[in-house]
């Protein structure tokens, strides 16, 4: 079977874009053209062809001319943004590129808009039966105690991904310095819930209207510095899986979903959803979950992606090389 379906996957150079194409790898119907800010060795090993985006402002008419000109050239069929900020600007456009008739593989804007920031999502959830972890923007460290509880507690940004800009408080000199060091008071703090060791990634893939694959993909993880999944094991845990169906039903996700939850006191805290493809995406490929190839049959096919058969296992990740000789493209 000749591969007739064009794919755009974004975030080539990074472990997102990166998990996504090898989820593609062995799909016989589609060709992958990468894209990304810089060329990526590795990145452009998994593609048949690699495109760097140019070096304009994200938010410049040149930019979207660039976007809009490829699509044309290379005859997409489907768009994968793998990075959050390429899905922001794919939500952002939506009309123009359906109007230039090509698929779109994101989230509802709904969820992608309340997902965004991580203040606005936790009031979102005050209308669900679901454990929340108590986050504000408390005017002093006095006030921040009284509302969490001793410390530490956690500052992070309310518009981020990952672990990046998480900084952990321990007194009012902490307090005072990482509060007055974010920008536009992009931030919040929250209590520690649990520990490390029960901090849970959950693939689902949702089909709008509420309904969703009935197979999810549950995994046990640790972090690595940079706050991705270092350490996975996919478990069976009902309590994460009656929530995570509990909030697939309430917020009506369409694609690929992920939650990430601490569990304490047998309860399951939702942490964060990502409206979009995560850095453990390759990992619940290797286990049976294929986001990548739902997309292909959901929002390309027009068909309901078969229930995946999960895998049950442990997965570590590793650094290593990728050579490439008589190459100068640093």
């Amino acid at each position: 079977m000749s591969k007739s379906l064009n794919v755009l996957v974004t975030g080539m150079g990074a472990l997102i874009g990166q998990g996504v194409a090898l989820g593609l790898r062995n799909d016989k119907r589609t060709s992958i053209i990468g894209l990304d800010r810089s060329y990526s060795a590795y990145g452009s090993s998994l593609c048949e062809e690699f495109v760097c985006k140019p070096k304009v402002d994200d938010r410049s008419p040149e930019y979207l001319e660039f976007w809009l000109e490829l699509l044309q050239q290379k005859r997409i069929d489907l768009i994968l943004p793998a990075i959050s900020i390429d899905l922001d600007f794919v939500d952002a456009h939506r009309m123009t590129f359906e109007a230039a008739g090509v698929r779109l593989g994101i989230n509802s804007a709904a969820l992608i808009s309340v997902a965004c920031d991580k203040m606005n999502f936790y009031k979102a959830l005050e209308s669900l039966d679901v454990p929340r972890i108590p986050s504000a923007q408390p005017k002093s460290w006095s006030d921040a105690l009284e509302m969490m509880g001793p410390a530490p507690l956690l500052l992070k940004p309310r518009r981020g991904e990952g672990s990046q800009g998480h900084a952990l408080l321990i007194d009012e000199a902490d307090f005072l310095y990482w509060t007055q060091k974010a920008n536009n008071e992009n931030w919040m703090l929250q209590p520690i819930i649990g520990t490390d060791h029960e901090e849970y990634t959950v693939g689902c893939f949702g089909l709008d209207n509420g309904e969703f694959l009935d197979e999810m993909i549950i995994m046990r993880r640790r972090l690595t510095r940079s706050g991705n999944t270092g350490l996975a094991e996919v478990v069976d845990h009902p309590l994460i899986l009656e929530t995570s169906r509990k909030l697939m039903r309430y917020f009506k996700p369409v694609g690929p979903t992920n939650l990430q939850f601490r569990v304490a006191a047998g309860k399951a805290y939702l942490l964060e959803i990502n409206p979009r493809f995560s850095s453990s995406c390759s990992l619940r490929t290797s286990f049976g979950f294929n986001e990548a190839e739902m997309c292909v049959d959901y929002f390309l096919r027009g068909k309901r992606p078969a229930e995946p058969q999960i895998k049950f296992g442990a997965a570590q990740r590793y650094s290593a090389d990728f050579i490439v000789y008589e190459s100068n493209y640093i």
